[in-house]
């Protein structure tokens, strides 16, 4: 987690500025999408063998931490970038889900607390309430996703995810280029 977290930190006005167009956003959706369905492939070509039979390192966990960091693109999914990473590094699909999800809380955690801060110095109606009711759905939602991510990952593979990046990423770019 610490490689997005320390990019994250220092660019993230770059980031946000830079990528903050519906254009590239789209672009980088189908570009999410080939990147998902190129480690299906290639995960299908390489052998059986998992690393859960080997011992699992500071070389693959970094390996998934860089991956994390194109998640600051908007439209690369912080999920399916390190899931992916799980599977180059000989991960099975569930365990890639396991540590992407165990990736996952330590970087939302201190995104929600770093800016916490700008809710409260609002000067605007308090926004608290909303606000407090939005992340309780959020951590609802997150709950009911994981729980059927991980379930869905013991048997199916991320092409699904694919196909659905590379459509909508498709259909966004047409629209927003034909404007």
């Amino acid at each position: 987690t610490i490689p997005a977290g320390l990019l994250g930190l220092l660019f993230e006005e770059h980031l946000k500025s830079v990528f903050a167009v519906g254009k590239i956003v789209s672009i980088a959706l189908i570009l999410n999408g080939l990147i998902l369905w190129g480690a299906e492939h290639l995960r299908r070509k390489q052998a059986e063998r998992t690393l859960s039979d080997q011992r699992f390192g500071w070389r693959q966990a970094l390996q998934i931490g860089f991956a994390q960091c194109i998640a600051l693109i908007p439209g690369f999914s912080r999920t399916g970038s390190t899931i992916t990473a799980g599977l180059f590094t000989r991960l099975s699909h569930e365990e890639s889900a396991h540590f992407s999800f165990l990736m996952a809380t330590p970087i939302i955690g201190a995104a929600a607390l770093l800016k916490l801060p700008h809710l409260f110095a609002s000067r605007h109606e308090p926004f608290f309430g909303p606000t407090l009711f939005g992340a309780a759905c959020s951590a609802l939602f997150a709950y009911l996703t994981v729980k059927f991510l991980t379930k869905y990952f013991e048997t199916k593979t991320l092409s699904p995810f694919a196909i659905y990046c590379v459509v909508v990423g498709t259909i966004s770019t047409i629209v927003l280029w034909m404007r």
